[in-house]
């Protein structure tokens, strides 16, 4: 049984320059692959796409600029449930701001929210309404970035949550919103479920292909259109060609732990690649979705934290969880789905009981790098809505 120290204690980022050093000298001795011809991104990476990034983040990225970046952000780490738990704590000034809880997706990290934090806990600088404030906490996920590395086995969502729940006790914030999307969606959909008194609202990013990941598990509505199934049968078909990366991590986490842990270009292609494939689809390649340096940085967190062997084994806890993460709750939700088409209202929201649903046509995956601005304003005024009191808890809905 583990005894937390509740201190709170404060963070700096502070990589040795010898891992700075170590990180450079493996990316020039890449032992590269070979391509087939012609098949593009295909199979996945394709190797002069990767040397010409992998060369860039070897002579052309900074990171110790990115570095002093983050660290003008305050953090702290503190310890629950025997587990280092990081996170980025900012204030407002505004003194009536709304505590906010983000959750981060996978294979991301609170390098994610870099964008939004400023728009969100000083709107006055940027041009929008101090109304509109919010007290935002990022934790990085149990297993991912700062908050690595996990002593123990069974760091799955729910037990995240859980862990989540009592961060924002600590602070004491008895009553918050919280924000996710992805795996992140599943911490902050379970946060609903078991705290649901605590939770004054709950706002979910999607887009068409995070739904298709979960719809094979779900019943289809009675009167889903034909075009509508065939869209969905499309989208599912595209899901098995990606989905590789989670089956294998679901099942054999350690076993990829060896290259991602070893071989900064094989950590550098299993990002990227999701970065690919989960983004607008209108953009050709991952920078043209996300800033490259921002790109860059979120995976130099994964190398010097050696997470992308812990990241798997969240994935592998959860798939492996005996406790339905899937949270039912009756808090009020607020739909943001980017890249969109109607496909995911007519799946998860058919009878339209959720009154907040928002709607873009850019963007994917990753909103908050992809189109900050968009996903600042919708939640902006989704809590407005909780604060005005207009949207009331309703049916009970699954969120996840």
């Amino acid at each position: 049984m583990t005894t937390d120290n509740f201190d709170i204690r404060p963070f700096r980022l502070a990589v040795p320059d010898t891992d700075l050093a170590e990180l450079h000298g493996r990316l020039a001795r890449t032992r590269w692959t070979d391509d087939l011809p012609g098949v593009g991104w295909s199979r996945g990476v394709p190797v002069a796409y990767l040397k010409e990034l992998a060369a860039y983040w070897r002579d052309g990225f900074d990171w110790r600029a990115q570095e002093a970046a983050l660290n003008t952000f305050p953090q702290f780490v503190t310890s629950i449930d025997g587990q280092d738990v990081h996170f980025m704590h900012v204030r407002s000034s505004e003194p009536d701001a709304v505590p906010l809880l983000l959750a981060h997706s996978y294979p991301a990290s609170v390098v994610e929210f870099t964008r939004i934090i400023g728009p969100l806990t000083e709107p006055t600088a940027h041009g929008a309404d101090p109304a509109d404030a919010f007290h935002v906490v990022a934790p990085s996920i149990p297993g991912f970035g700062l908050s690595a590395p996990v002593g123990e086995p069974g760091w799955d969502i729910a037990r995240t949550a859980s862990a989540f729940a009592e961060l924002m006790r600590r602070l004491g914030y008895e009553r918050y919103g919280v924000l996710g999307g992805d795996i992140g969606a599943g911490i902050v959909g379970r946060l609903a479920a078991i705290e649901p008194d605590r939770i004054v609202g709950v706002h979910l990013t999607s887009d068409p292909g995070a739904m298709a990941a979960t719809s094979e598990h779900m019943p289809l509505p009675d009167d889903l259109a034909e075009a509508d199934r065939a869209r969905l049968h499309q989208l599912q078909a595209a899901w098995h060609e990606q989905d590789g990366y989670l089956v294998l991590q679901s099942n054999r986490p350690q076993t990829l732990a060896h290259g991602l842990t070893d071989s900064p270009a094989a950590q550098l292609a299993w990002i990227v690649d999701s970065f690919k494939e989960w983004t607008n689809p209108a953009t050709e390649l991952p920078e043209d979705a996300v800033d490259r340096d921002q790109l860059l940085t979120n995976v130099t967190l994964y190398w010097f934290t050696r997470t992308g062997s812990s990241a798997a084994e969240f994935l592998y806890a959860t798939a492996h969880s005996d406790m339905d993460w899937v949270g039912t709750s009756t808090v009020p939700q607020g739909w943001a789905v980017f890249n969109a088409d109607g496909i995911v209202r007519r799946m998860m929201d058919p009878a339209c009981e959720i009154e907040h649903w928002s709607e873009f046509a850019q963007g994917g995956h990753f909103p908050a790098m992809e189109v900050p601005e968009l996903l600042v304003s919708d939640v902006r005024t989704f809590f407005r809505e909780q604060r005005s009191g207009r949207l009331k808890r309703g049916p009970v809905s699954r969120t996840g």
